[in-house]
């Protein structure tokens, strides 16, 4: 089967009304510090700490950079953010960031089928380059790992700071169970209509 992110950019232009622009991202996204994190800046901050024992700069490091799975773009001019998470995306460092979310975070997804996840497969990351460190910001054994983490918390506790829709997460147990369908875009379909896309924003079957 092709890779999960690939199952779902095809079947995409079947079920959104949207223009989506594949591997890119937002410019308060790309090296987000204070002035990007607005009113979540504390809650970021902790979420680093939580992760690292360490202070969060202020400052993104200069190389700091990042590519989306896909951004959407609906005819209202409203924009959202479309992540498809694989297994290392499930990690006992995603557990660490989902535990700091606060109670009324504005997800696209149920950060509590994430949080088990990952707590259950916590301790069985991969290894190597999977967790390499990756200095400055996340020195260390694990540091993959922990940035991969802190990354996808960035990217749904800041969008709807910035009038963003909030961020829709599809797992790849999900997009499996949408590849084997009868009707794959029916079923993806019904996926983005339980996360939330209203039927305005989704082509008919």
């Amino acid at each position: 089967m092709a890779r999960p992110q690939e199952v779902v950019s095809g079947l995409l232009p079947e079920v959104l009304r949207a223009e989506v622009a594949p591997e890119s991202c937002p410019a308060w996204l790309l090296r987000p510090g204070r002035a990007e994190c607005v009113q979540m800046w504390e809650t970021v901050a902790a979420v680093y700490r939580a992760l690292t024992g360490l202070v969060l700069p202020e400052q993104a490091p200069p190389r700091e950079r990042r590519r989306l799975d896909a951004v959407l773009r609906y005819a209202d001019g409203r924009q959202q953010i479309l992540e498809i998470d694989e297994r290392q995306h499930f990690t006992g460092a995603r557990a660490t960031t989902l535990e700091c979310y606060p109670a009324d975070a504005a997800l696209g997804f149920d950060a509590r089928v994430w949080l088990a996840r990952s707590r259950t497969l916590a301790g069985r990351e991969p290894a190597g380059g999977f967790a390499a460190p990756r200095p400055p910001l996340f020195p260390g054994a694990g540091g993959r790992h922990r940035q991969r983490a802190f990354r996808d918390t960035l990217a749904d506790l800041l969008p709807p700071a910035h009038g963003w829709l909030p961020t829709l997460r599809i797992s790849d147990i999900e997009v499996t169970a949408v590849a084997a369908a009868a009707d794959p875009a029916a079923a993806l379909r019904l996926l983005l209509a339980a996360r939330g896309v209203p039927q305005s924003r989704l082509l008919p079957g």
